[in-house]
C-alpha cells in the first residue's frame, strides 16, 4: 500500500497544518519536503533554498513589537453597552458579533467561560454549575441565533434549574453575516410572552429610548428601563433563582447607518462634540461608550479626544463621560458633518500619464485595511477595471470578523493571459501592495508577500486609533520605524509613496471615506497600478455609489504625487490646514506630502522659546502676569542646570508638564476655554455657520445634590454663566474661592509645588546618564488626567510611579 501523509508526515511530525487555512504556498512547502527528498526536483531545490536563505532584514522587522488591529465593535454597536456585565461576573459566549467581547477586558465584560456552537448559548452551564462555586452565568445571545436554535438551549436550562440570565440582544438584524431580518423572528411583546411560557422567572426590557414603549403592551410582570440602569438591571435578575431574561432593544448601529443613508430613517438633529481644550483626554468618554468614533488625537497641549464624525453613528454614548468638554451640536440647515466643500473639479486630462515601474503583462495587488471602510469594494472596484480593460483577473477577500474594525485584506490578480495560480498571492509575489491602514499594512502576516526586489508599496500614513486606543490612554501608535520602516524594509523603497490619504480626503471632500480610492489614484500615478485610468474611471462609475467624489478622489490621488503642493493649496483655498510636505522615515521619499500631526512647530527660535512663550501666556490669560512668570522663571532655572549637558530635553519636558499643572481645570479655567473664540470657528468649520450648540456640563455641587446626569445650557445662557465665572479667577485658591475646598482643588494646588520641588531636587546631581530618567520623571504628569475622582486615582496612580522613578534615579551614580 502507499504510503499516504496529510496532517503528519511518515516520522509522524506535522506536515499540514490543522488550525489554519491551507494556502499554495503552505502546500508547497509540505509538498516539496517529500518530493525533493525522494527525486531530487532542481526547481524545487532552488525554491527551498530560496524560502531558507538568511534574511536579517525580515529577522529584525519579526523582533519589533506591533500593536494589533483586532476585530471590534461598531461605532454606536448596542454590544458596547449591553455586553458590560457587575463586576466578577462569569460570562458565556456564543456565536454572534457579541463574541468579540472575548477580546475586550475582564474588567468590563466578565470573566468569560469561552464560546458554543449556535444554539448551545447557556447548556454548557447545565453541566457546570453543579462543580463550581459560582452558581450563576450572564449568557449573551443575538436575536437572530435566539430565534434561529438558541431558544431551544434557553428551554434546557429552564427546565434543569440551574441560574442563568440571558442577555438577549433585540437589534432586530443578523448582523454578523449582512444584516438579514431574523427568519421567524417575534416582536418584543411577542418574545416576552414566549419567554414566561418556557418557565423564564423574570424579564426586563432595556433600552435608549423607552419612550418607544408607551402604549405598548408586554406580558405581565415585563418592566422597562433605560440603558444607563443596566448594571443595576442585571444585578436584580442575577439574584433571582432560575432563568432570567434582560432583552436589551436597540437596532444594530450598521443597519441603523443603511437606513439613514438611504433615508429610509431620518437623521438625528444634533452631533455630538469635544471642546479639545477642555478634554482631558482620559479616556473616559471612551471607557463608557467603547466607541471606535471617540478618538484620541495628538495636539499642542498634549493627547485629547475627538470625535470622528463621518464615523459617529448618533449613540451619544459619549456624553456620558465624566469631563465638562462635551457639547452638542445642531448643524446649519445647509451644512453638517459630510458636507462636500467647493473644491474644483479636475479633470484626467489634465493629469500626466505615468510609466509603468511594475510588470505589465501579470501583476498582483494586495489591499490591506480596515473591516467597514470598504476595502473589499475599492478591491473590486479595481478588479473590474482590469475585466473592462480586457484582462484576467482572479480575487480573494480574506475577512471573517475583520469586517467589524480588524484587518482585511483582498488580493487581485491581472494578467493579459489566463491565470493559472492561486488566487492568494505567494510570498515575494506581490508587485503593488496598497496599504490602506499603515497599521494592518506592516504586520508580518501580510507583508510576507512583499519583496525589496519586486514589490511598490503605496500607503497611507493616517494613524486611525484601534479599540485599545479608544479605552486605553497608555496605548498609543507605534512609531514610524515600526510600521513604516517595515513596509519599506520589504519593498522598493525607491519607489515606494507614503500619503496621508485621509488628512487629504477630509481636507478636500470634509469625508474621509475616500480615502481608499484616493490612494488607488496615488498607485496608479506611482506606476504601480499598470490598469488604463480610463478602465478605472469607468468601474467607478458602474459602481454607483457617490461616482463623483470617487472620480475626483482618484484623480485627486494622482495629483498628489504629480503636483503635491496643487492639492494642498485645494485644501488651503477651502480653509482647511494642509499636512506639510516631507519624508515619514529616512528611508521614504522627501515628495509625498506626510502628515506630522497638528502639533505646531516653531517657524523662527529654539522650541523651547516657543513652548515657553505660548504656555506663558496662557497663563497669564489664566490667573495674571505674576503667575505666568513664575512658571518663566522655573522653566529659566531647570535650562540653566541642563545647559552644561548640551540638552534641552528636559526643560522642554518640565515647559510642558509644568504648564500642565498649573493650570488645572477648575471652574474657572474650564470657563475660559469654553468662551474660546476657536471652539466657535471650529463648530463653524464643521457644522456651518447656523449651527447652534449647547454645553453640557455636570457641576460638581448638582452632583452633591444627588444629580445623576449631565445637563444642556444653551449656548447663549451657558457664554453668560462662562464670563461670569472667569471673572471671578481672582479668588481661585483663595478663602474666597466657593470652589477651592473640594479635595481635587487641593491636591491640584499640591501637585504644582510637589513637582517644583522634585525637579529642583533632580538638578543639583544631573548628568548624562541620569538625563534621560530626568525626563521620564519630568513628563510623569501626564497621568494625571480626568477631572473629580478620575482625577484622584490618577494622581495616586503618579504619585506611586513618582516614587518608584524617584529611587531609581538616586540608585544611579552621578
Amino acid at each position: 500500500a502507499p504510503a499516504v501523509s496529510g496532517k503528519l508526515d511518515p516520522d509522524r511530525k506535522p506536515l499540514l497544518r490543522a488550525d489554519n487555512d491551507l494556502g499554495a504556498d503552505t502546500i508547497a512547502l509540505a509538498l516539496a519536503s517529500r518530493l525533493d527528498a525522494r527525486l531530487d526536483i532542481p526547481s524545487v531545490t532552488a525554491w527551498l533554498a530560496a524560502l531558507h536563505a538568511p534574511a536579517p532584514v525580515r529577522a529584525s522587522r519579526t523582533m519589533l513589537p506591533l500593536l494589533a488591529r483586532t476585530p471590534y465593535f461598531c461605532s454606536g454597536c448596542p454590544h458596547n453597552r449591553s455586553t458590560v456585565v457587575p463586576e466578577g461576573s462569569t460570562v458565556g459566549g456564543g456565536i454572534g458579533c457579541h463574541a468579540m467581547a472575548l477580546m475586550l477586558p475582564s474588567e468590563r465584560v466578565g470573566d468569560m467561560i469561552g464560546l458554543c456552537q449556535m444554539g448551545g448559548e447557556g447548556a454548557a452551564w447545565i453541566g457546570i454549575a453543579p462543580f463550581v462555586e459560582d452558581k450563576h452565568l450572564f449568557q449573551n445571545i443575538g436575536d437572530g441565533t435566539f430565534h434561529h436554535s438558541g431558544s431551544l438551549a434557553l428551554r434546557a436550562v429552564a427546565a434543569s434549574g440551574v441560574n442563568v440570565t440571558y442577555k438577549l440582544l433585540y437589534n432586530s438584524a443578523v448582523a454578523m453575516t449582512g444584516g438579514q431580518q431574523a427568519v421567524g423572528g417575534m416582536s418584543v411583546p411577542n418574545l416576552t410572552r414566549m419567554l414566561l411560557a418556557e418557565g423564564v422567572k423574570k424579564i426586563i426590557v432595556t433600552t435608549e429610548d423607552p419612550e418607544r414603549y408607551k402604549g405598548v403592551t408586554l406580558a405581565d410582570g415585563v418592566d422597562v428601563r433605560h440603558r444607563d440602569r443596566l448594571l443595576e438591571t442585571q444585578e436584580e435578575l442575577a439574584a433571582i433563582p432560575g432563568v432570567t431574561v434582560m432583552i436589551h432593544d436597540q437596532e444594530c448601529a450598521t443597519e441603523l447607518r443603511r437606513k439613514r443613508k438611504r433615508n429610509i430613517v431620518a437623521e438625528p438633529d444634533k452631533r455630538a462634540f469635544i471642546n479639545q481644550r477642555v478634554c482631558e483626554g482620559c479616556g473616559d468618554c471612551g471607557a463608557k461608550s467603547n466607541c471606535l468614533s471617540v478618538q484620541p488625537v495628538d495636539t499642542e497641549f498634549g493627547r485629547k479626544t475627538q470625535i470622528h464624525q463621518q464615523s459617529c453613528n448618533k449613540d451619544f454614548s459619549c456624553l456620558d463621560g465624566d469631563c465638562p468638554s462635551f457639547l452638542t451640536i445642531k448643524p446649519g440647515v445647509s451644512a453638517g458633518p459630510g458636507a462636500k466643500p467647493a473644491v474644483a473639479a479636475l479633470s484626467s486630462s489634465s493629469l500626466p500619464e505615468p510609466a509603468f515601474v511594475v510588470p505589465q503583462q501579470e501583476f498582483s495587488i494586495r489591499f490591506t485595511g480596515i473591516g467597514g471602510t470598504g476595502i473589499v469594494t475599492v478591491a473590486q472596484i479595481v478588479a473590474n477595471a482590469g475585466v473592462i480593460a480586457g484582462r484576467h483577473v482572479r480575487t480573494l477577500d480574506q475577512l471573517g470578523l475583520a469586517q467589524k474594525g480588524g484587518a482585511v485584506v483582498s488580493d487581485v490578480k491581472v494578467g493579459v493571459a489566463p491565470l493559472n495560480a492561486a488566487n492568494k498571492i505567494s510570498a515575494g509575489d506581490c508587485d503593488l501592495y496598497l496599504g490602506c491602514d499603515v497599521l494592518v499594512g506592516a504586520t508580518d502576516a501580510n507583508l510576507v508577500v512583499a519583496s525589496p526586489a519586486r514589490t511598490v508599496a503605496v500607503v497611507s500614513t493616517s494613524e486611525v486609533p484601534t479599540g485599545a486606543m479608544v479605552t486605553d490612554t497608555a496605548v498609543g501608535f507605534p512609531e514610524d520605524d515600526q510600521t513604516l520602516g517595515r513596509i519599506n524594509a520589504a519593498s522598493r523603497v525607491a519607489d515606494n509613496a507614503f500619503v496621508d490619504a485621509r488628512m487629504a480626503t477630509r481636507g478636500l471632500f470634509s469625508d474621509d471615506q475616500y480615502a481608499n480610492m484616493f490612494l488607488v489614484g496615488a498607485a496608479y500615478q506611482v506606476g504601480a497600478l499598470p490598469i488604463p485610468a480610463t478602465s478605472i474611471e469607468e468601474a467607478i462609475t458602474l459602481n454607483g455609489v457617490a461616482v463623483e467624489a470617487n472620480l475626483q478622489a482618484f484623480r485627486r490621488g494622482r495629483q498628489i504625487i504629480s503636483d503635491p503642493a496643487a492639492v494642498y493649496a485645494a485644501i488651503d483655498g477651502l480653509g482647511v490646514e494642509a499636512p506639510p510636505v516631507g519624508s515619514a522615515v529616512a528611508e521614504a521619499p522627501s515628495n509625498l506630502g506626510v502628515a506630522a500631526g497638528r502639533v505646531v512647530r516653531a517657524a523662527d527660535g529654539s522650541e523651547l522659546e516657543r513652548l515657553v512663550a505660548l504656555r506663558a501666556g496662557e497663563l497669564a490669560a489664566y490667573q495674571d502676569k505674576k503667575y505666568a512668570k513664575s512658571y518663566a522663571s522655573f522653566v529659566e532655572q531647570v535650562r540653566v542646570a541642563e545647559a552644561a549637558l548640551g540638552s534641552t530635553d528636559l526643560t522642554e519636558s518640565v515647559a510642558r508638564h509644568l504648564f500642565k499643572l498649573m493650570a488645572y481645570k477648575d471652574e474657572y479655567e474650564v470657563a475660559r476655554l469654553s468662551l474660546d473664540p476657536q471652539l466657535a470657528d471650529d463648530i463653524k468649520a464643521q457644522f456651518g455657520d447656523a449651527a447652534t450648540y449647547s454645553y453640557r456640563l455636570h457641576p460638581p455641587m448638582l452632583r452633591a445634590l444627588g444629580m445623576e446626569n449631565k445637563i444642556a445650557i444653551p449656548q447663549a445662557a451657558g457664554k453668560q454663566m462662562f464670563r461670569a465665572l472667569y471673572a471671578m479667577r481672582k479668588v481661585r485658591g483663595t478663602r474666597l474661592d466657593p470652589f477651592g475646598k473640594a479635595e481635587v482643588r487641593q491636591v491640584e494646588r499640591e501637585l504644582i509645588e510637589e513637582y517644583r520641588v522634585v525637579i529642583a531636587g533632580l538638578l543639583p546631581g544631573l548628568s548624562i546618564g541620569r538625563l534621560a530618567l530626568a525626563v521620564q520623571i519630568a513628563q510623569l504628569p501626564d497621568v494625571v488626567r480626568g477631572y473629580e475622582d478620575i482625577k484622584l486615582r490618577n494622581v495616586a496612580s503618579y504619585r506611586d510611579q513618582l516614587a518608584q522613578l524617584r529611587a531609581r534615579y538616586a540608585e544611579v551614580l552621578v
